[in-house]
């Protein structure tokens, strides 16, 4: 075999090193997103507040809907990823390299064994719902009962209520152990 002949395990190394690196940059451009989403819902009230129009918190539903469907596709794609390091490319390579105990990339699963785990998943669901969706709604709420609220963007708020209910659905059910491509796998 020459020099620069390519070995199925250096395949399989390669294609660990390049979806952990996709992991990684996923990784950091959603969790900049709930910094992200924070700065807009802090400068949308501070805007509000200060031209006496509420009629601009109507702006933070589809923004909030926008950003946390972003996060919530990261999110659901860098569990992905472990799942296929740990069911599919870590077993093949094991399998090739005889490694004893069959196991290789250990920490793919190791992390995921400790007694905080689900402590820790429940308050991502809870942080993740109230910066996507608890947000917005309220601030539908102090537009529909405040003093300026007029009908026709009262009629027009009612499909931004339900993208934003529709997406709390998606966060609490990728959140859920045990559901095909949830955050818990």
């Amino acid at each position: 075999m020459a020099e620069r002949d390519v070995t199925v395990g250096q395949l399989l190394l390669t294609e660990y090193q390049t979806i952990k690196d996709e992991q990684k940059t996923r990784i950091g451009f959603r969790d900049n997103l709930l910094y992200v989403t924070l700065t807009v819902v802090a400068a949308v009230i501070a805007a509000a507040a200060q031209a006496k129009q509420a009629a601009m918190l109507l702006a933070l539903p589809p923004v909030c809907v926008v950003l946390g469907w972003t996060y919530l596709v990261n999110d659901q794609k860098i569990s992905a990823i472990g799942a296929y390091v740990r069911g599919e490319l870590g077993p093949r390579l094991a399998e090739m390299v005889q490694v004893e105990g069959g196991e290789v990339f250990k920490w793919e699963v190791a992390h995921r064994g400790d007694a905080r785990r689900v402590s820790r998943k429940v308050m991502q669901c809870v942080i993740d719902l109230l910066a996507f969706c608890v947000v917005p709604l309220s601030a539908l709420i102090v537009y529909w009962v405040g003093d300026d609220a007029s009908t026709g963007l009262v009629i027009l708020s009612v499909p931004e209520a339900v993208s934003v209910l529709g997406l709390g659905v998606y966060i609490v059910q990728y959140a859920l152990p045990f559901r095909s491509g949830g955050r818990a796998g």
